[in-house]
């Protein structure tokens, strides 16, 4: 944050010509452009946070910061996840090892890029390590400090991983059917999920348009992406109430709120339970009134 939007905007300026209405204005800006709400948020706290550095030291007598008001977000449509029954079928409609690549996705968190750059080395007995992305033909760090973790995984997505080991996949030839490893090698230094054919790294949108698309378009699904399923994951997690600490450290977000605010969608199903547990609640209450009296 510090050196794409604040050293470029501030960096010349002495720290008492950092003023309200100075800050005010490149926000207002900010706001204009593609970057996310959350992104602006995230800015606007490094900013505050390195101001209030300045305020404990003597060098500002207040934090300008903390005054900079943004403007309401837009209402948004709630965005879509696949539903756990639904995830299941659309697995099984998929080829391996691409149907594999799904499940992780979906019961792990991973970004598309960070499962087609994972190593057999990052597959432990009941985590997996982030160390690495890769994204059409470029290899880079983690998007984040937050995104380079080691993160819990359950038995049965480990199983499934280790599994594609022994699996060969069926490919017709124009008449012939022509038999290749899932897994060419399988070395500490070896891509978990590799191109069927050659065993090069797998492009991720390949695998989305000719592999998840297509069956999720059978199931009328046809909205289904990388992104989706990793919504799905923090979404199945606040239904099943796993602690929102717990689930940003899965999700290897920076902030809470993000995990909250942009990947936890408000289900039906979750409503409807509220709404029963409070009615039981009530009725609970009132028997015990009249007990009482």
């Amino acid at each position: 944050m510090l050196k794409v939007h604040l050293n470029p905007a501030f960096g010349d300026l002495m720290l008492r010509e950092l003023t309200l209405e100075i800050l005010q204005h490149y926000f207002a800006r900010l706001q204009t452009t593609k970057m996310s709400a959350e992104g602006i948020d995230k800015v606007k706290d490094v900013l505050s946070a390195v101001l209030g550095t300045a305020v404990t030291y003597g060098r500002l007598s207040t934090n300008p910061a903390e005054k900079i008001r943004l403007r309401k977000r837009k209402l948004t449509k709630p965005k879509p996840f696949i539903r756990v029954d639904l995830f299941k079928n659309l697995v099984e409609l998929i080829m391996e090892p691409y149907a594999t690549m799904v499940y992780v996705a979906a019961f792990t968190g991973l970004r598309v890029s960070e499962l087609a750059g994972l190593l057999w080395r990052n597959v432990h007995a009941d985590s997996i390590t982030v160390e690495q992305r890769y994204c059409r033909g470029d290899w880079d760090e983690p998007k984040s400090d937050a995104s380079r973790a080691t993160i819990a995984a359950d038995d049965h997505v480990i199983e499934r991983i280790q599994k594609l080991k022994s699996i060969e996949v069926v490919i017709r030839a124009g008449r012939a059917l022509q038999r290749y490893k899932a897994v060419k090698s399988d070395g500490p230094d070896d891509l978990v999920f590799q191109s069927v054919k050659t065993g090069a790294p797998i492009r991720d949108n390949i695998v989305l348009c000719r592999h998840i698309k297509p069956a999720a378009r059978k199931l009328g699904a046809g909205w289904v992406n990388w992104q989706v399923l990793r919504r799905s994951y923090a979404t199945w997690m606040s239904q099943a109430q796993v602690n929102v600490k717990d689930a940003q450290g899965l999700m290897r977000h920076s902030r809470a709120s993000t995990t909250q605010d942009v990947y936890q969608q408000v289900v039906p199903e979750s409503q409807r339970k509220a709404v029963q547990k409070l009615s039981a609640f009530v009725k609970q209450s009132s028997k015990e009134a009249v007990a009482v009296q």
